[in-house]
């Protein structure tokens, strides 16, 4: 069974940055679509960002596109979110998600993620 533990979470200022990491257990992590979602109080769960398997492209909500980057080492069984210029709208707790079956696609739906993390708080001030 897959399981996810985030960190890296915590308080910064506007403009500064975080890096959120994912550390997964399992075999078969390099196979497994990952995903990071985030939760703000009173809001559904919205997708930020997604990897393949392979690593080679990463999608994006259109409100982090050009400040987050996602990646992946799949020899360290670990998926990351690289967040820049972040401002007081990113506060949210975030959610690394992985779809451990085969789509063949990399969805951006929280509901075809089968496996979750227990969530890390960012919170950016002003």
């Amino acid at each position: 069974q897959v399981q996810l533990v985030e960190s890296g979470g915590g308080l910064v200022q506007a403009g500064g940055s975080l890096r959120l990491s994912c550390a997964a257990s399992g075999r078969s992590f390099s196979t497994y679509t990952m995903g990071w979602f985030r939760q703000a109080p009173g809001k559904e769960r919205e997708f930020v960002a997604a990897m393949s398997w392979s690593g080679e492209s990463g999608y994006y909500a259109d409100f982090v596109k050009g400040r987050f980057t996602i990646s992946r080492d799949n020899a360290k069984i670990t998926v990351y979110l690289q967040m820049n210029s972040l401002n007081p709208e990113d506060t949210a707790v975030y959610y690394c998600g992985a779809v451990t079956r085969n789509l063949g696609y990399v969805s951006r739906s929280s509901r075809t993620y089968d496996t979750w993390g227990q969530g890390t708080q960012v919170t950016v001030s002003s």
